[in-house]
Protein backbone atom coordinates (compact mmCIF):
# COMPACT_ATOMS: atom_id res chain seq x y z
CA UNK A 1 0.00 0.00 0.00
CA UNK A 2 1.62 3.15 -1.28
CA UNK A 3 4.76 1.64 -1.01
CA UNK A 4 4.88 1.71 2.45
CA UNK A 5 7.35 -0.41 4.11
CA UNK A 6 7.82 -1.79 7.80
CA UNK A 7 9.44 1.13 9.27
CA UNK A 8 6.33 2.99 8.03
CA UNK A 9 3.39 0.75 9.52
CA UNK A 10 5.57 1.12 12.59
CA UNK A 11 5.37 4.83 13.22
CA UNK A 12 1.83 4.93 11.48
CA UNK A 13 0.98 2.32 14.34
CA UNK A 14 2.69 4.64 16.91
CA UNK A 15 1.11 7.66 15.82
CA UNK A 16 -2.63 6.51 15.73
CA UNK A 17 -2.30 4.65 18.71
CA UNK A 18 -1.02 7.06 20.38
CA UNK A 19 -3.41 9.82 19.11
CA UNK A 20 -6.56 7.89 20.44
CA UNK A 21 -5.54 6.88 23.79
CA UNK A 22 -4.38 10.22 24.72
CA UNK A 23 -7.73 11.62 23.06
CA UNK A 24 -9.68 8.80 24.84
CA UNK A 25 -7.97 9.30 28.16
CA UNK A 26 -8.33 13.28 28.18
CA UNK A 27 -11.94 12.39 27.36
CA UNK A 28 -12.61 10.77 30.59
CA UNK A 29 -11.02 13.23 32.36
CA UNK A 30 -12.76 16.11 30.78
CA UNK A 31 -16.31 14.14 31.39
CA UNK A 32 -15.74 13.83 34.74
CA UNK A 33 -15.24 17.80 35.29
CA UNK A 34 -18.22 18.61 33.17
CA UNK A 35 -20.52 16.45 34.78
CA UNK A 36 -19.29 17.62 38.58
CA UNK A 37 -19.48 21.71 36.88
CA UNK A 38 -23.46 21.09 35.80
CA UNK A 39 -24.79 18.06 38.08
CA UNK A 40 -26.95 21.27 39.93
CA UNK A 41 -28.30 21.95 36.97
CA UNK A 42 -29.20 18.13 35.93
CA UNK A 43 -30.85 17.62 39.16
CA UNK A 44 -33.09 20.73 39.66
CA UNK A 45 -33.76 20.47 36.12
CA UNK A 46 -34.91 16.52 36.41
CA UNK A 47 -32.62 15.66 33.51
CA UNK A 48 -33.35 12.04 32.98
CA UNK A 49 -30.04 9.69 33.29
CA UNK A 50 -31.00 8.23 29.42
CA UNK A 51 -30.92 11.59 28.05
CA UNK A 52 -27.52 13.23 29.90
CA UNK A 53 -25.78 9.79 28.59
CA UNK A 54 -27.08 9.64 24.89
CA UNK A 55 -28.49 12.69 23.91
CA UNK A 56 -25.81 15.18 25.74
CA UNK A 57 -22.31 13.31 26.42
CA UNK A 58 -22.49 10.77 23.54
CA UNK A 59 -23.27 13.46 20.96
CA UNK A 60 -20.39 16.25 22.68
CA UNK A 61 -17.40 13.31 22.82
CA UNK A 62 -17.10 14.26 18.91
CA UNK A 63 -17.32 17.90 18.74
CA UNK A 64 -14.83 17.39 22.08
CA UNK A 65 -12.87 15.13 19.81
CA UNK A 66 -12.53 18.05 16.90
CA UNK A 67 -12.24 20.51 18.84
CA UNK A 68 -9.21 19.63 20.20
CA UNK A 69 -7.73 17.08 17.48
CA UNK A 70 -4.72 19.88 17.34
CA UNK A 71 -3.73 19.75 20.51
CA UNK A 72 -3.78 16.32 20.67
CA UNK A 73 -2.11 15.74 16.98
CA UNK A 74 0.76 18.26 18.22
CA UNK A 75 1.57 16.02 22.04
CA UNK A 76 0.92 12.85 20.08
CA UNK A 77 3.73 13.52 17.31
CA UNK A 78 6.00 15.30 20.44
CA UNK A 79 5.49 12.30 23.01
CA UNK A 80 5.86 9.00 20.70
CA UNK A 81 8.92 10.79 18.44
CA UNK A 82 10.80 12.26 21.65
CA UNK A 83 10.94 8.61 22.52
CA UNK A 84 12.05 7.30 19.56
CA UNK A 85 14.89 10.00 19.42
CA UNK A 86 15.88 8.69 23.03
CA UNK A 87 16.01 5.72 22.04
CA UNK A 88 18.31 6.11 18.87
CA UNK A 89 15.73 5.00 16.66
CA UNK A 90 15.54 8.14 14.58
CA UNK A 91 19.33 7.78 14.28
CA UNK A 92 19.46 4.34 12.90
CA UNK A 93 16.55 5.27 10.58
CA UNK A 94 18.67 7.96 8.81
CA UNK A 95 21.89 6.05 9.26
CA UNK A 96 20.00 3.13 6.70
CA UNK A 97 20.06 6.02 4.28
CA UNK A 98 16.41 7.05 4.58
CA UNK A 99 16.45 10.59 4.10
CA UNK A 100 14.55 12.91 6.04
CA UNK A 101 12.05 13.80 3.65
CA UNK A 102 11.16 9.91 3.30
CA UNK A 103 10.98 9.72 7.00
CA UNK A 104 8.32 11.86 6.82
CA UNK A 105 6.20 9.38 5.01
CA UNK A 106 4.24 7.95 7.11
CA UNK A 107 3.94 10.75 9.33
CA UNK A 108 1.84 12.53 6.70
CA UNK A 109 -0.25 9.50 5.96
CA UNK A 110 -1.30 9.32 9.95
CA UNK A 111 -2.15 13.35 8.94
CA UNK A 112 -4.08 12.27 6.72
CA UNK A 113 -6.03 10.00 8.50
CA UNK A 114 -6.67 12.21 10.92
CA UNK A 115 -7.54 15.25 8.38
CA UNK A 116 -9.99 13.09 6.90
CA UNK A 117 -11.51 12.03 10.50
CA UNK A 118 -11.76 15.77 11.59
CA UNK A 119 -13.43 16.31 8.01
CA UNK A 120 -15.57 14.01 7.97
CA UNK A 121 -17.07 14.95 11.53
CA UNK A 122 -17.18 18.77 10.62
CA UNK A 123 -18.97 18.13 7.18
CA UNK A 124 -21.72 15.32 8.38
CA UNK A 125 -21.59 13.70 12.20
CA UNK A 126 -21.09 16.57 14.58
CA UNK A 127 -23.71 19.06 12.46
CA UNK A 128 -26.07 15.92 13.24
CA UNK A 129 -24.94 15.14 16.90
CA UNK A 130 -25.06 19.09 18.18
CA UNK A 131 -28.87 19.35 17.09
CA UNK A 132 -29.42 16.83 20.05
CA UNK A 133 -26.93 18.06 22.27
CA UNK A 134 -27.74 21.90 21.69
CA UNK A 135 -31.30 20.98 22.04
CA UNK A 136 -30.58 19.27 25.86
CA UNK A 137 -28.25 22.41 26.55
CA UNK A 138 -31.18 24.50 25.93
CA UNK A 139 -33.80 22.46 27.98
CA UNK A 140 -31.43 21.60 31.09
CA UNK A 141 -28.30 23.96 31.17
CA UNK A 142 -29.41 26.98 29.64
CA UNK A 143 -32.73 28.28 29.55
CA UNK A 144 -32.19 31.92 28.75
CA UNK A 145 -34.59 33.54 26.21
CA UNK A 146 -33.51 35.51 22.68
CA UNK A 147 -34.43 39.11 21.98
CA UNK A 148 -33.79 40.39 19.20
CA UNK A 149 -34.03 44.39 18.71
CA UNK A 150 -33.72 46.88 15.83
CA UNK A 151 -34.00 43.73 12.83
CA UNK A 152 -33.53 44.74 9.58
CA UNK A 153 -34.02 42.03 6.31
CA UNK A 154 -34.21 41.94 3.13
CA UNK A 155 -36.59 39.29 2.56
CA UNK A 156 -37.00 39.24 -1.33
CA UNK A 157 -35.09 41.72 -4.01
CA UNK A 158 -37.17 44.96 -3.09
CA UNK A 159 -39.08 43.67 0.61
CA UNK A 160 -37.86 44.70 3.62
CA UNK A 161 -39.08 43.81 6.82
CA UNK A 162 -38.18 45.95 10.03
CA UNK A 163 -38.78 44.73 13.51
CA UNK A 164 -37.66 47.19 16.53
CA UNK A 165 -38.10 44.03 18.99
CA UNK A 166 -38.69 40.07 19.22
CA UNK A 167 -39.27 38.26 21.96
CA UNK A 168 -39.06 34.81 22.19
CA UNK A 169 -41.35 34.39 25.09
CA UNK A 170 -44.41 34.76 23.00
CA UNK A 171 -42.78 34.74 19.38
CA UNK A 172 -43.66 38.14 18.94
CA UNK A 173 -42.37 40.86 17.28
CA UNK A 174 -43.08 44.90 18.50
CA UNK A 175 -43.26 47.39 15.64
CA UNK A 176 -43.56 45.13 12.56
CA UNK A 177 -42.96 47.04 9.22
CA UNK A 178 -43.36 45.75 5.85
CA UNK A 179 -41.90 47.59 2.65
CA UNK A 180 -42.01 46.97 -1.05
CA UNK A 181 -39.71 48.62 -2.58
CA UNK A 182 -39.62 49.26 -6.53
CA UNK A 183 -36.84 51.59 -8.55
CA UNK A 184 -36.28 53.19 -5.56
CA UNK A 185 -39.48 54.21 -4.55
CA UNK A 186 -41.62 52.92 -1.66
CA UNK A 187 -44.47 51.41 -3.33
CA UNK A 188 -46.29 49.67 -0.16
CA UNK A 189 -45.63 49.68 3.35
CA UNK A 190 -47.34 47.86 5.67
CA UNK A 191 -46.90 48.45 10.00
CA UNK A 192 -48.16 46.67 12.38
CA UNK A 193 -48.43 46.97 16.45
CA UNK A 194 -47.15 43.39 16.81
CA UNK A 195 -46.66 40.92 14.69
CA UNK A 196 -47.34 36.73 16.14
CA UNK A 197 -46.34 34.06 15.03
CA UNK A 198 -48.69 31.35 14.27
CA UNK A 199 -47.33 27.71 14.25
CA UNK A 200 -50.41 25.90 12.96
CA UNK A 201 -51.11 28.06 9.96
CA UNK A 202 -47.11 28.77 9.56
CA UNK A 203 -47.83 32.78 9.01
CA UNK A 204 -47.70 35.74 11.01
CA UNK A 205 -50.37 37.11 12.83
CA UNK A 206 -50.62 41.47 13.06
CA UNK A 207 -52.56 43.43 15.12
CA UNK A 208 -53.79 46.57 14.57
CA UNK A 209 -51.96 46.94 11.37
CA UNK A 210 -51.74 49.57 8.57
CA UNK A 211 -51.23 49.53 4.86
CA UNK A 212 -50.49 51.97 2.43
CA UNK A 213 -49.96 51.78 -1.23
CA UNK A 214 -48.39 54.42 -2.97
CA UNK A 215 -49.72 55.76 -6.23
CA UNK A 216 -48.40 58.23 -8.78
CA UNK A 217 -51.31 60.48 -8.17
CA UNK A 218 -51.90 62.31 -5.27
CA UNK A 219 -53.82 59.98 -3.34
CA UNK A 220 -52.55 56.68 -1.64
CA UNK A 221 -54.35 53.84 -0.89
CA UNK A 222 -54.76 53.07 3.01
CA UNK A 223 -56.59 50.15 4.72
CA UNK A 224 -56.61 49.76 8.34
CA UNK A 225 -57.67 46.65 10.87
CA UNK A 226 -57.08 44.83 13.69
CA UNK A 227 -55.92 41.72 13.02
CA UNK A 228 -54.63 40.38 9.51
CA UNK A 229 -52.39 37.02 8.85
CA UNK A 230 -49.94 37.13 6.16
CA UNK A 231 -47.40 34.77 5.27
CA UNK A 232 -43.49 35.88 3.84
CA UNK A 233 -39.95 34.67 3.43
CA UNK A 234 -39.41 35.29 7.29
CA UNK A 235 -39.89 32.46 9.60
CA UNK A 236 -39.35 31.79 13.46
CA UNK A 237 -36.55 29.77 13.03
CA UNK A 238 -34.50 33.45 11.29
CA UNK A 239 -35.26 34.72 14.83
CA UNK A 240 -33.49 32.19 16.68
CA UNK A 241 -30.40 31.92 14.62
CA UNK A 242 -27.34 32.24 16.60
CA UNK A 243 -23.57 30.66 17.02
CA UNK A 244 -25.20 27.94 17.99
CA UNK A 245 -27.64 27.15 15.49
CA UNK A 246 -25.19 26.88 12.74
CA UNK A 247 -23.81 23.88 14.25
CA UNK A 248 -26.32 22.11 13.93
CA UNK A 249 -26.47 22.91 9.50
CA UNK A 250 -25.06 19.88 7.18
CA UNK A 251 -22.60 21.89 4.41
CA UNK A 252 -25.21 22.28 1.56
CA UNK A 253 -27.42 23.95 4.55
CA UNK A 254 -25.05 26.24 5.97
CA UNK A 255 -23.83 27.48 2.40
CA UNK A 256 -27.86 28.00 1.86
CA UNK A 257 -28.02 29.91 5.35
CA UNK A 258 -25.03 32.05 4.01
CA UNK A 259 -26.49 33.51 0.65
CA UNK A 260 -30.04 34.32 2.16
CA UNK A 261 -28.79 36.42 4.94
CA UNK A 262 -26.38 37.64 2.58
CA UNK A 263 -29.10 38.85 0.62
CA UNK A 264 -31.04 40.11 4.12
CA UNK A 265 -28.07 41.84 5.08
CA UNK A 266 -28.30 40.19 7.74
CA UNK A 267 -25.70 41.01 10.40
CA UNK A 268 -25.42 37.48 11.87
CA UNK A 269 -23.74 36.05 8.78
CA UNK A 270 -20.70 36.36 10.04
CA UNK A 271 -21.20 33.41 12.68
CA UNK A 272 -22.18 30.89 8.92
CA UNK A 273 -19.24 32.43 7.55
CA UNK A 274 -17.03 31.70 10.65
CA UNK A 275 -18.64 28.05 10.89
CA UNK A 276 -17.79 27.24 7.29
CA UNK A 277 -14.34 28.24 6.99
CA UNK A 278 -13.12 26.50 10.33
CA UNK A 279 -15.00 23.01 9.31
CA UNK A 280 -11.80 23.28 6.63
CA UNK A 281 -8.89 24.86 8.49
CA UNK A 282 -9.21 23.14 11.22
CA UNK A 283 -8.76 19.47 9.84
CA UNK A 284 -5.96 21.03 7.60
CA UNK A 285 -3.98 22.04 11.04
CA UNK A 286 -3.12 17.95 10.97
CA UNK A 287 -0.53 18.62 8.82
CA UNK A 288 1.10 21.58 10.24
CA UNK A 289 1.30 20.90 13.37
CA UNK A 290 2.59 17.11 12.00
CA UNK A 291 5.53 19.10 10.91
CA UNK A 292 6.38 21.04 13.56
CA UNK A 293 6.09 18.41 16.22
CA UNK A 294 8.62 15.99 14.31
CA UNK A 295 10.71 19.10 13.34
CA UNK A 296 10.98 19.49 17.13
CA UNK A 297 11.51 16.73 18.79
CA UNK A 298 13.49 14.18 16.04
CA UNK A 299 16.55 15.09 17.66
CA UNK A 300 17.68 13.65 20.95
CA UNK A 301 18.11 15.99 23.47
CA UNK A 302 19.57 16.12 27.12
CA UNK A 303 16.70 15.95 29.84
CA UNK A 304 14.97 13.76 28.11
CA UNK A 305 11.31 14.05 26.45
CA UNK A 306 10.08 16.71 29.26
CA UNK A 307 11.17 19.70 27.33
CA UNK A 308 9.47 18.59 23.62
CA UNK A 309 6.53 17.79 25.64
CA UNK A 310 6.41 21.19 27.35
CA UNK A 311 7.21 23.07 23.76
CA UNK A 312 4.45 20.86 22.35
CA UNK A 313 2.02 21.77 24.74
CA UNK A 314 2.35 25.40 24.77
CA UNK A 315 2.87 25.92 20.72
CA UNK A 316 -0.65 23.77 20.45
CA UNK A 317 -2.46 25.98 23.06
CA UNK A 318 -1.16 28.72 21.54
CA UNK A 319 -2.56 27.52 18.28
CA UNK A 320 -6.01 26.83 19.25
CA UNK A 321 -6.37 30.11 20.84
CA UNK A 322 -5.00 31.95 17.76
CA UNK A 323 -7.98 30.22 15.97
CA UNK A 324 -10.48 31.41 18.61
CA UNK A 325 -8.90 35.07 18.66
CA UNK A 326 -9.20 35.26 14.78
CA UNK A 327 -12.79 34.87 15.05
CA UNK A 328 -12.59 38.61 16.91
CA UNK A 329 -11.38 40.12 13.44
CA UNK A 330 -14.59 38.78 12.12
CA UNK A 331 -16.92 40.58 14.90
CA UNK A 332 -14.57 43.34 14.50
CA UNK A 333 -14.97 43.85 10.81
CA UNK A 334 -11.44 44.08 10.19
CA UNK A 335 -10.89 40.82 8.47
CA UNK A 336 -12.77 38.85 5.87
CA UNK A 337 -13.89 35.45 8.14
CA UNK A 338 -11.77 33.42 5.02
CA UNK A 339 -8.63 34.99 5.74
CA UNK A 340 -8.92 35.51 9.85
CA UNK A 341 -9.59 31.62 10.06
CA UNK A 342 -6.96 30.81 7.66
CA UNK A 343 -4.60 33.24 9.02
CA UNK A 344 -3.20 30.75 11.96
CA UNK A 345 -2.87 27.96 9.53
CA UNK A 346 -1.03 30.38 7.18
CA UNK A 347 1.61 31.77 10.10
CA UNK A 348 1.98 28.33 11.61
CA UNK A 349 2.86 27.07 8.33
CA UNK A 350 5.59 29.21 8.05
CA UNK A 351 6.36 28.20 11.21
CA UNK A 352 6.33 24.72 10.25
CA UNK A 353 8.36 25.02 6.94
CA UNK A 354 11.23 27.00 9.04
CA UNK A 355 11.17 24.09 11.40
CA UNK A 356 11.15 21.89 9.23
CA UNK A 357 14.60 23.54 7.39
CA UNK A 358 16.36 23.44 10.45
CA UNK A 359 15.72 20.10 11.62
CA UNK A 360 16.41 18.62 7.49
CA UNK A 361 19.52 20.09 7.63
Amino acid sequence: MLGLKKIDWYIIKKFISTFFIALMFMIVIVIIFDISEKVDNFVSKNAPLKEIIFDYYCNWVPYFMNMFSPLFVFITVIFFTSRMAANTEIIAILSCGVSYRRMMVPYFVSAFLIFLLSLSLNLWIIPRSNITRIKFENTYIDRSSTSNMNVHYQISPGTFVFVESFSSWNNTCNTFTLEEIRDNKVVSKLSAEKAVWDSTKGCWHLRNYFIRDFTEGLQDHVRTGRQLDTVINLTITDFYRNKKTVETLAFGQLNDLIRTQQMRGDANVMYAQIEKHTRFALPFSAFILTIMGVSLSSRKRRGGIGLNIGVGIALSFTYILFLKFSQMFVYSGALSPAIALWLPNVLFGFIAAFLYYKASR
